[in-house]
């Protein structure tokens, strides 16, 4: 079976990354992965990706196979992983076409399986900086001289979906300080830390959600829609594989980060 130590998962609109490239099923405990995963060489380097909703979209947020697509990436070989998210803006001065890398999230998702491990095998990892500071600080790096403006933190919101946000609620979360809102983040990002990768977020700003004139301060501002979405992700989708690509070469080949011990002192 091929290789990979690195892998890209694709979200919205994010469907193919790699050209030339070889699919590989694997067969994990949770089931089959959203799609194949494909791994093809970029810059001299075994790359795997996965889109996280299938290659149609065929996975809504809550019934993503989170477990196995991580699972089946770490079978593989992978050992850092670089998510991708569209998600939407809360605050004014993170602008549609910004990308941002995340730190933090909060959880307001419900009923999706969001661990490894049960019973007397439970552990209890550390979610406090629950993405990979070593990655970022790198991801910071490598973009910085980049076409974009990339915000270095960011906390998002993870909804539940598939509807979006009532303008209620997104006015709520703008208020408590919130960046950005999105669906599927968790519980990708704990379970990465459970099977003790390295995962690192970087999101895409596409729309400003629900209440939009109110955080961007235009009342002719759009609000979010699927559709809208993907067509601000399609317009931007060369600089978002330049970036993505940038990020692949700033990753080592070895590393050490704390990351890979996440479980010590977590089991019972």
């Amino acid at each position: 079976m091929a290789q990979a130590s690195i892998a890209i998962i694709g979200g919205t609109g994010f469907y193919r990354f790699l050209e030339d490239a070889e699919d590989v099923v694997v067969d994990t405990p949770y089931g089959p992965t959203s799609a194949p995963i494909s791994i093809a060489t970029v810059s001299g380097r075994q790359v795997a990706f996965v889109p996280r909703h299938g290659r149609n979209h065929d996975h809504l947020p809550s019934d993503v196979p989170y477990r196995a697509n991580l699972w089946a990436l770490r079978e593989i070989g992978v050992r850092q992983v670089v998510a991708f998210n569209t998600v939407g803006s809360l605050q004014r001065d993170y602008r549609k076409g910004d990308f941002v890398l995340v730190d933090q999230f909060v959880d307001r998702t419900w009923g999706r399986p969001d661990t490894f491990f049960k019973g007397s095998q439970a552990a209890h990892i550390s979610s406090a900086h629950p993405y990979c500071g070593r990655i970022r600080d790198l991801a910071d790096k490598a973009l910085a001289d980049a076409d974009a403006t990339v915000h270095r933190e960011g906390t998002v919101v993870v909804i539940q979906g598939p509807r979006f946000s009532t303008a209620a609620e997104s006015r709520w979360f703008s208020s408590q300080g919130w960046h950005l809102v999105n669906m599927t983040q968790y519980p990708e990002v704990v379970l990465a830390r459970e099977l003790q990768l390295c995962y690192a977020n970087l999101s895409y700003i596409t729309d400003y959600d629900v209440a939009a004139a109110e955080i961007v301060g235009d009342e002719h501002a759009e609000i979010v829609s699927h559709e809208n979405v993907l067509k601000a992700f399609n317009a931007d989708s060369g600089r978002v594989l330049d970036i993505v690509r940038r990020l692949v070469e700033a990753l080592p080949e070895a590393f050490e980060c704390a990351c890979q011990t996440a479980l010590d002192g977590a089991r019972t």
